[in-house]
C-alpha cells in the first residue's frame, strides 16, 4: 500500500547537515494496525507528516500503491491527502472559527457526503464522545482534552482508508484514552490501516505491528500479538 525506500530527511546547518530521518526503509500494507515508538526526537512525527502528504521536502522514494509521488501532479497529490488519510495532531489543529459541530463536518463537505448522512455521523461522534453539549462551542472555549476528543472525531468521521496519529491519547485522561484506543480498534478491525506515534506502552498494545525508532533510524520492526 505505502512504501518508502531509503528516505531521508534532513536540515542544513552552518557546519553540518543534521538528519532527522536517515535511510528509512518501511512497507505498510492495507489493514495494518502499525505503532511507532521512540523518545522525543527520534523522528516520529517527521514520518508521519511525509506518510500523510504533509511534508514533502525529504530524499528518497514514496510510493502509494504502484504511484510514485514524485511523479504525481500538485492537483492528484493533494486529492490523494483528503481522500485517503485522515489525520490526529498532537497539536490539536482545529479550526478556531468552526464550532465543535463544523470542525468534525469539514472532512465530510471534502468528501461530498450529503447533509442528512452528515448529520447521523456528527450525532454518533458525539455522543460517542459525549461532547452533544459542546457541539456549539468553538475551540477556544474546550479545555485540552475536549479539543482532542474533537480532533479525533473529525480525523475517524470521513472513515479515511488511512488514519495516521501523533500521540493521540496526550491530553486525555486513562478512562477516555482508553475509550479512544477501542474506537481504534474497532476501526482497524473494519479494514481502516492505522499508524500511531506514541509513547504509551498501552497504546501500542492495541496494535499489530510495532516499530521502534532512535536517531532518525529504524532500530526494530516487528509484528506483534493483537490485543
Amino acid at each position: 500500500m505505502i512504501q518508502l525506500k531509503e528516505l531521508d530527511k534532513y536540515i542544513e546547518s552552518r557546519f553540518q547537515r543534521v538528519f532527522l530521518l536517515k535511510g528509512v526503509n518501511l512497507t505498510f500494507k492495507e489493514g495494518e494496525f502499525v505503532t511507532i515508538m521512540g523518545p522525543s526526537g527520534a523522528g516520529k512525527s517527521t514520518l508521519l507528516n511525509i506518510i500523510g502528504l504533509l511534508d514533502e521536502d525529504y530524499a528518497g522514494e514514496y510510493w502509494f500503491g504502484d504511484r510514485n509521488l514524485a511523479k504525481m501532479k500538485e492537483r492528484e497529490r493533494a486529492s490523494l491527502h483528503k481522500s485517503e488519510f485522515g489525520y490526529i495532531f498532537q497539536a490539536y489543529h482545529l479550526i478556531d472559527e468552526l464550532t465543535v459541530y463544523e470542525n468534525i463536518e469539514t472532512p465530510l463537505l471534502y468528501r461530498s457526503v450529503s447533509s442528512g448522512e452528515r448529520k447521523s455521523i456528527i450525532a454518533d461522534l458525539l455522543d460517542r464522545f459525549n461532547m452533544v453539549a459542546k457541539k456549539d462551542l468553538f475551540p477556544a472555549q474546550l479545555s485540552g482534552g475536549q479539543q482532542q476528543l474533537v480532533g479525533i472525531a473529525r480525523a475517524v468521521a470521513g472513515r479515511p482508508k488511512i488514519l495516521l496519529a501523533d500521540e493521540p491519547t496526550g491530553n486525555l485522561h486513562s478512562a477516555q484514552a482508553q475509550e479512544i484506543m477501542e474506537v481504534f480498534q474497532e476501526l482497524h478491525r473494519e479494514g481502516t490501516t492505522i499508524i500511531q506515534a506514541t509513547h504509551s506502552k498501552e497504546n501500542a498494545a492495541y496494535g499489530t505491528r510495532l516499530i521502534e525508532m532512535l536517531d532518525g533510524k529504524i532500530e526494530s520492526d516487528e509484528v506483534v500479538s493483537n490485543a
